[in-house]
């Protein structure tokens, strides 16, 4: 463990499991107090303890939904009242279904959005004056359909899309503020989350969850489906110093999966 991130407050939404827990835990080694925020109590409360199991500082763990506006503001009220300060907020949760266009109703689209967006927004705004004292970071977690869209996951795709549009406005903001704002769009990567999504669009295709993921592996062309630590590393290294001059870019961890040139 180093101490790169010793006294520096990170926020982790949807960091109880996958990709958040990931992230989560790579700061923790870096000596960060890390604020961990999920829906799962049951969940928080494990990814709690793998960080201390690591030597990572106990998490403070807040249990809520974050598609209301009334959890962010408990969110950041919390943090502010316990620590006074955050440095790095990463905006990780999210849980857009995936299925077919006809299918999915008005309710799954505006649930994407409540999530994924708003909750990234929401945060953001919130947390940005104690950000900007901090001279701080924003890492928003989009996903790799943000610039490959797919049939069967258009609410993932826009959602994303529109959180790095967010993100690249908003990393204009704070080149003049002080506050670096980065992307990151995972590929298939291996969590809970992406065996969901698999569940879900091979109902839609009729086949299995495992032959899907076995064609995508192949039609990408990857030898390995990425791990959370691939993610996370590259979090970490945004929100350091020698990353500084690293801002509103949208940067791909999938494999060199993502076509053309972007």
């Amino acid at each position: 463990m180093s101490n790169a991130f010793k006294d520096k407050i990170v926020v982790v939404t949807g960091g109880s499991r996958g990709i958040g827990r990931g992230i989560a835990l790579a700061f923790a080694r870096e000596g960060a107090q890390t604020v961990l925020v999920a829906s799962s109590a049951d969940n928080l409360k494990s990814a709690s303890a793998a960080i201390v199991a690591a030597d990572g500082l106990e998490p403070l763990t807040i249990a809520t939904d974050l598609r209301e506006l009334a959890s962010c503001e408990q969110v950041f009220a919390t943090v502010s009242e316990r620590f006074g300060r955050c440095d790095v907020l990463i905006n990780n949760a999210g849980a857009t279904k995936a299925g077919g266009f006809l299918e999915q109703p008005d309710a799954v689209w505006l649930d994407g959005f409540a999530l994924k967006f708003f909750g990234c927004v929401r945060l953001t705004r919130l947390f940005w004056p104690l950000l900007r004292a901090a001279e701080g970071h924003v890492v928003n977690i989009g996903g790799g359909a943000a610039r490959t869209p797919d049939t069967t996951f258009l609410i993932g795709g826009a959602v994303n899309a529109a959180m790095g549009n967010f993100s690249k406005g908003l990393s204009k903001l704070g080149r003049r503020e002080g506050v670096n704002v980065n992307v990151i769009n995972p590929g298939m990567t291996q969590t809970e989350r992406v065996l969901e999504l698999h569940q879900q669009r091979a109902a839609t295709l009729g086949t299995t969850p495992e032959k899907l993921q076995a064609e995508l592996l192949a039609k990408q062309g990857l030898r390995r489906i990425g791990q959370p630590e691939d993610v996370a590393a590259l979090a970490v290294f945004l929100c350091s110093a020698p990353a500084r001059h690293i801002i509103g870019a949208a940067i791909s961890v999938d494999g060199g999966s993502t076509p053309g040139y972007s």
